[in-house]
């Protein structure tokens, strides 16, 4: 059985942007995604709400993707393959994180990945490294996401660079979705199921 593990924010976990609660697992695109592949498969959920690539939040806390890497590649050891998608959370003012560090941020988690071959780690895991969709119409999080929209649509060029510079496979989202009109920033039901979907092809191609 392949093992896959999915390592995100809260579009991984499965923010609902209407009402901020968790939508189902058959309804979060790692759901989704383990729905498509079927048998052979096992899809690992790892999202935590507002985490980074690289950068540690000084008003929330606990948010630093780095950090807990590490940890998460060898609680859930031996891993086939390592899907990435973090960025979203970079674009907060408080960081001022251009498109391209935050690129560089999320090919530093690439890295670890490459290097994670350990005793308690003995496979290393192929990478997956998805490009966050564009920001869209901020409802209510203007401020904390000022500069924000412009600097995610750069997004698909750093991280292609990042994903050659490290050799991984990239997948951009924004082929395949939007952020939600909601609230510019999370995921609806539909954009859950296209990109599970989506993904599950990358997988099988990466996979085979």
């Amino acid at each position: 059985m392949f093992e896959v593990l999915c390592y995100g924010d809260s579009n991984t976990w499965g923010a609902d942007p209407a009402t901020s609660t968790r939508f189902d697992r058959d309804v979060r695109w790692p759901g989704v995604l383990q729905k498509t592949l079927g048998a052979g498969y096992h899809v690992i959920e790892e999202g935590l709400g507002g985490r980074t690539t690289v950068w540690e939040d000084p008003v929330e806390g606990h948010k630093n993707g780095k950090e807990y890497l590490i940890p998460c590649l060898w609680t859930h050891a031996p891993l086939d393959l390592v899907i990435i998608m973090l960025g979203t959370n970079d674009l907060k003012k408080k960081f001022s994180a251009t498109a391209q560090d935050i690129a560089a941020g999320a090919g530093i988690l690439v890295d670890i990945v490459n290097k994670s071959g350990t005793v308690k780690n003995p496979k290393t895991p192929k990478v997956l490294l998805l490009v966050p969709p564009p920001l869209g119409k901020l409802n209510g999080n203007e401020e904390m996401f000022e500069g924000g929209q412009e600097k995610s649509r750069k997004f698909s060029q750093h991280f292609k660079t990042i994903a050659d510079m490290y050799g991984c496979a990239l997948f951009d989202t924004s082929a395949v979705i939007k952020s939600s009109d909601i609230d510019g920033i999370h995921l609806d039901k539909a954009a859950h199921q296209q990109l599970g979907k989506a993904v599950a092809g990358e997988v099988k191609r990466i996979l085979k």
